[in-house]
């Protein structure tokens, strides 16, 4: 029988995580015939554990490091057979109606090309955790303008209109592709089903260095589409603020506190705005000092990778 969906995750790093999303897609309440697991592993081996080995519809394809996120799920769907595509990350932990959910609402909807669960915390989460998960569900229930990669759900058809992923960005490839299946119908953010994103940044330097890497294809995921107003500050904002932090410190070093102190107000004005739209967005669940301190941690990161990336390719211990 041939399957009807067709689950994408590519992999690099981590096996614990990797064994926690094939579990979590297994206890799906769906039937296993119908659907089949393509992972497109960078390691030199998996090592999964004996119920997983044993699974059928689990296919393991191995990929070189040098190919890059979008080249493996690109890949992955090569090899597929399924009428539609679900990509996940191979950190994501599935509630078990995922599969069933997702189907329901493109059926539901028939301008709906592309769908997404919505994020909730893991057990204990950290405060870092949870203001990643509010910014995650700013826009909920309702169609959106983008969508994570970290789980995708779309018939292959679509995927195939609008080219598949784009090979040439290292990161940013989730806002590229979703913006090309934008042109064609809807995308939406249901919170009928969700997902535990497993590998999500526990302490503020791993955040660090992970924003860099993120930030690196800022710049070139704008060629070959067109820029909507709402995504200009998410490109200027944190070289503005770099910028000014730099000539706060220069203007300290020479002696001219009245510019660094202007400086620094300037630079504060885009960090308290942000600060407050999430405070507002969690309830107030979150404490606004983590959340000022994530920001000031955020937006310095973003521009350094965003200028980096200009440059040469970054990488972090799991993106390579």
């Amino acid at each position: 029988m041939r399957p009807i969906v067709s689950f994408i995750i590519p992999h690099k790093g981590r096996e614990k995580f990797l064994i926690s999303t094939l579990e979590s897609i297994l206890s799906q309440n769906y039937d296993h015939a119908q659907y089949e697991i393509i992972l497109v592993t960078q390691n030199e081996a998996v090592d999964l554990n004996s119920d997983l080995n044993k699974s059928s519809i689990i296919k393991v394809f191995k990929q070189p490091e040098s190919k890059t996120i979008s080249e493996l799920r690109n890949f992955g769907v090569a090899q597929s057979q399924g009428e539609y595509l679900a990509f996940l990350d191979a950190d994501i932990k599935l509630k078990n109606n995922w599969l069933s959910c997702m189907l329901s609402t493109l059926s539901a909807q028939p301008t709906c090309l592309l769908v997404s669960a919505m994020q909730i915390n893991g057990e204990n989460p950290p405060q870092l955790e949870q203001i990643r998960t509010a910014l995650s569900n700013a826009e909920i229930d309702c169609d959106v303008n983008f969508l994570p990669g970290r789980n995708l759900f779309l018939a292959k058809s679509i995927f195939e209109k609008v080219g598949g992923f784009p090979v040439h960005l290292v990161t940013c490839e989730d806002y590229f592709f979703t913006d090309q299946v934008s042109k064609l119908g809807s995308l939406y953010y249901t919170s009928d089903s969700a997902y535990v994103h497993l590998g999500e940044d526990k302490k503020h330097s791993e955040m660090f260095k992970k924003e860099i890497w993120r930030g690196q294809s800022n710049l070139q995921s704008i060629k070959g589409r067109t820029i909507p107003l709402r995504e200009i500050p998410s490109f200027i904002i944190p070289v503005v603020i770099a910028f000014l932090f730099v000539i706060a410190i220069f203007a300290l070093l020479m002696g001219n506190v009245a510019v660094a102190l202007s400086t620094t107000i300037l630079l504060s004005i885009p960090v308290m705005i942000y600060s407050l739209r999430l405070y507002l967005l969690a309830n107030s669940k979150i404490s606004f000092g983590a959340i000022l301190k994530f920001y000031l941690i955020y937006f310095p990161a973003r521009a350094f990778g965003t200028l980096g990336g200009l440059f040469k390719s970054i990488s972090t211990s799991s993106h390579k």
